[in-house]
């Protein structure tokens, strides 16, 4: 980050990220004269909900559960056997378009390719285009936009093409 100041909102929007997330044990940071190095203790480790672009059962039922700002997030519901659900590779917020006003990237019903974007999350101003990783039509997206999202949280449900 070389000689840029981190302002005070900044520094809370990092703790706060790492508070949420249930799989970060160290933590290193370094802008100007500010260096910061976090190790926390995780007493309990929860598993991932799913890889990043996982096929479902041949049910095509999946029930997860999971935290977001402390209110439980629970869902359980019927995809096609076969569909591919596109999680969040990382801890941040979900933006469905490039900029606030714009079109999404996509809509239920739009067709994706392996390389086409889906999304954005945002961590500390630095923005990560999330590719789809199958091609098909988009049946759900399961956040809203502006959210903040935990890593390996569901995002998109994809029914591959074919």
């Amino acid at each position: 980050m070389g000689n840029e100041r981190l302002t005070y909102e900044e520094l809370l929007q990092i703790f706060a990220l790492l508070e949420k997330s249930s799989s970060l044990t160290d933590f290193h940071l370094k802008a100007g004269d500010i260096e910061i190095d976090l190790k926390m203790r995780r007493d309990e480790v929860t598993p991932a909900v799913a890889p990043l672009a996982t096929e479902l059962s041949q049910s095509g039922e999946v029930a997860d559960s999971f935290a977001i700002d402390a209110r439980p997030y629970t869902r359980a519901a019927q995809y096609p056997p076969g569909a591919v659900i596109v999680t969040a590779p990382m801890v941040g917020t979900f933006y469905r378009a490039n900029e606030p006003g714009a079109k999404p990237f996509i809509e239920v019903g739009s067709r994706v390719t392996p390389d086409s974007t889906i999304c954005i999350i945002e961590v500390m101003k630095l923005m990560s285009s999330i590719p789809a990783g199958a091609a098909g039509v988009v049946t759900h997206i399961l956040v809203e936009d502006a959210v903040l999202v935990e890593a390996d949280q569901p995002l998109v449900v994809i029914e591959p093409a074919g």
